[in-house]
């Protein structure tokens, strides 16, 4: 059991305590512990959920609303979303390591949430103008950038340890779940006119940034647990200014220093899982905002299926996906080598994108089957390196410790994957002219050279799995516990 941090030295009512705690009786650790987890999951499951009205509509607005009869343009609208989000993303980065995170997230969310109305609105005002979804699209991307460099930060604040993969697995659940009940949201929303399906989920995120401003606290010390947090070191100053007076300045708040982008990228292994991660996002977001349409484009045992019907079977991807992301963190806590197992992972991918495509047509059942262990396969790599690669990564060892590097390090990895999320979506608007052979053909390519960009890792690791696993065997027989030491992750020769 993780032993809770000595108290502060201050007292817990510190002017950053959330307002919402300040009602509250005084909370154990682990109580704040769940309180973060569960606040945290939330807010991204509804950034998720805010984000898939735009596959489920898409049938809707290439039937009858246009300028979106051509896929391709459908496709558009998708690209600029998430052009504009991965380029936000390494400012949100840079942000959340300087800014306060609790106020910084619920902003975040609240904006966003109104954006996802406006896209919405224009079911409402009968706009036909493809230049205002797309400014719609690109203001909402710059705005939901700032969710997963914070909420992955404020995580990684209160938890650490070998056990890190396995809760951040489970703790990933939180975007499959948001695609679940974005997808059921919206699709239920849809009888009543597409715009609702945009205005409902908009909304949801905008009260769960209200949640997030009252309840969460982005760092131990803000509630009294930890050290007192690090004071600024005091500097010569250029400009008379003493430097005893700046110091006492940065009193009673977290102070270190945040690491700009290009230390960050000198961080071992930061390169190489952002880059891996283009090619793996690129599948999960095209999964993400055209399998809906997929589903109901191709027929099952026969029959095709209406918009509706085809979003709510495509949330089974997102299940298959839980699985997957909780069980690539069990994987990889368990062998210490986080590269191997999202490898592995990668190249299971590939043929299980052919079968689901190749075979889901026989039943409703096959289909089902095929495409949870798709989701399974996707989207577990997916979520080891969003989250336990890129924690781990923040807090490495070259840091030592007085450095602030989380978010920045989330952000670009996460931002650099979320370029490839932006090129996948809009390839397959072009490419599905030709048939959905190419798309699939274009899914395992990228999955292999996802796959191949880690092997640099994989060579590192897999002595060391034989190695921690032959001193494991040894301590057992001699009675002695294995040791707790951290993931094997990124250390280059």
């Amino acid at each position: 059991m993780t032993k809770p941090p000595a108290p502060a030295t201050q007292s817990p009512e510190r002017a950053d305590r959330p307002p919402g705690l300040r009602a509250l009786p005084a909370l154990s650790y682990n109580t704040h512990r769940a309180l973060v987890l569960g606040l945290t999951f939330l807010a991204y499951a509804l950034y998720h959920a805010s984000r898939k009205p735009p596959s489920i509509v898409k049938r809707e607005l290439a039937r009858a609303w246009p300028p979106f009869a051509d896929p391709a343009l459908l496709g558009a609208t998708d690209v600029a979303f998430l052009t504009s989000y991965s380029l936000g993303m390494f400012v949100a980065g840079h942000l959340g390591d300087r800014l306060d995170l609790r106020r910084f997230l619920a902003f975040g969310m609240a904006a966003s949430g109104a954006t996802v109305a406006l896209f919405g609105a224009g079911y409402f005002l009968g706009l036909h103008s493809l230049a205002f979804y797309v400014a719609a699209q690109v203001i909402a991307g710059l705005l939901q950038s700032t969710g997963w460099p914070s909420v992955v930060a404020i995580v990684g604040n209160w938890f650490c340890g070998r056990r890190r993969g396995l809760i951040m697995g489970v703790w990933n659940a939180r975007t499959s779940v948001g695609n679940i009940t974005g997808s059921i949201v919206a699709a239920a929303m849809l009888g009543y006119g597409w715009g609702w399906s945009f205005v409902v989920p908009g909304g949801l995120i905008a009260l769960g940034g209200v949640l997030v401003l009252l309840f969460l606290a982005p760092y131990p010390q803000y509630v009294g647990f930890g050290p007192a947090p690090i004071e600024p070191v005091a500097e010569e100053s250029t400009d008379g200014e003493d430097s005893s007076s700046s110091a006492a300045s940065g009193v009673g708040k977290d102070r270190r220093d945040a690491v700009g982008i290009l230390k960050a990228l000198a961080i071992p292994g930061v390169v190489i899982f952002a880059l891996c991660l283009f090619f793996a996002k690129l599948v999960a977001y095209t999964f993400l905002y055209w399998l809906p349409f997929y589903l109901s484009q191709t027929a099952i045992g026969g029959e095709h299926m209406s918009a509706a019907s085809a979003g709510y079977l495509s949330v089974l991807f997102d299940v298959g996906g839980i699985i997957g992301g909780i069980l690539a963190g069990f994987i990889s806590d368990q062998l210490n080598a986080r590269a191997t197992t999202a490898a592995v992972f990668m190249y299971l991918a590939i043929p299980s994108l052919f079968l689901f495509h190749a075979y889901g047509s026989i039943s409703k059942a096959t289909k089902i089957g095929l495409m949870m262990i798709s989701g399974l396969f996707v989207n577990g790599p997916y979520a080891l390196i969003t989250t336990a690669v890129s924690a781990d990564l923040g807090t490495h060892k070259s840091l030592k410790g007085d450095s602030r590097a989380l978010a920045t390090v989330t952000a670009i990895i996460d931002g650099t994957g979320s370029l490839g999320a932006a090129l996948g979506p809009f390839l397959t608007g072009f490419i599905s002219r030709r048939g959905w052979d190419s798309v699939f053909v274009m899914l395992a390519l990228c999955a292999f050279i996802a796959a191949v960009l880690l092997s640099s890792h994989v060579k590192i690791e897999i002595p060391q799995i034989i190695e921690k696993w032959r001193n494991r065997s040894t301590n057992m027989r001699n009675g002695n516990e294995d040791s707790d030491v951290q993931p094997l992750l990124v250390e280059e020769s």
